[in-house]
């Protein structure tokens, strides 16, 4: 029997959906395969977490959509000395996909419940090439330095600045940009010597990217 006749026939369809839907960079997809979304999801959803849909979790949060998380995972280009930035940790599900392909994954949290619970669970699972920080995705801590890659995991209505200058020339950043109460479009920018280029890619449903650290939870 080989070790795909041994997968329950949940993940099988979970790997299998992402190459129907044209995820093909191999990488990624054993990134997806390798890291358990059960571990990442609440307690009431463990029988739902392999389908192709995003699930709420504390804080009024979302784990996003597999689909989505690997394919923001695949147009970032991930490089094995990559060093990644990551606004909004959520349940840590996407912190652990990209720490699978880069050297080190600094990610911010606005919710300290969010992040307390990341950090443990990402520290139990054996992810020691992330730090989790509780802090403000819109306003970077000034030693945090720049960074090869940078994944936004919530809607903003334009890309600030103040995160766009973090990039490392020729780096890349991955970001819904749209209306909070709307759909929104995943914006690739690529910092290149002649200035920011701007690629527009699929629309998606994210929930909405907030300034400071949050008073409750």
């Amino acid at each position: 029997m080989s070790p795909a006749d041994r997968l329950p026939p949940e993940k099988m369809m979970f790997q299998l959906n992402l190459r129907r839907r044209g995820i093909s960079d191999q990488r990624v997809l054993r990134a997806m395969d390798n890291v358990p979304r059960d571990a990442f999801v609440e307690q009431d959803d463990r029988e739902d977490a392999w389908c192709d849909t995003a699930l709420g979790i504390a804080c009024g949060q979302t784990i996003s959509q597999p689909f989505v998380v690997a394919y923001m995972t695949e147009r970032l280009e991930l490089r094995d000395d990559d060093r990644v930035l990551e606004i909004g940790t959520g349940s840590g599900y996407q912190t652990a996909i990209l720490s699978r392909l880069c050297r080190k994954v600094v990610t911010i949290e606005r919710y300290r419940v969010l992040a307390d619970r990341a950090r443990v669970r990402l520290e139990q699972l054996g992810y020691d090439n992330i730090e989790v920080l509780l802090g403000d995705g819109f306003d970077i801590p000034a030693g945090a330095g720049q960074f090869d890659r940078i994944m936004v995991t919530a809607a903003m209505e334009q890309i600030p600045e103040a995160l766009t200058t973090r990039l490392e020339p020729e780096g890349l950043l991955i970001a819904p940009v749209g209306p909070q109460n709307g759909r929104q479009t995943l914006i690739l920018l690529r910092r290149a010597a002649a200035g920011i280029i701007r690629k527009e890619l699929i629309d998606v449903r994210f929930v909405p990217a907030l300034p400071g650290i949050a008073r409750e939870l």
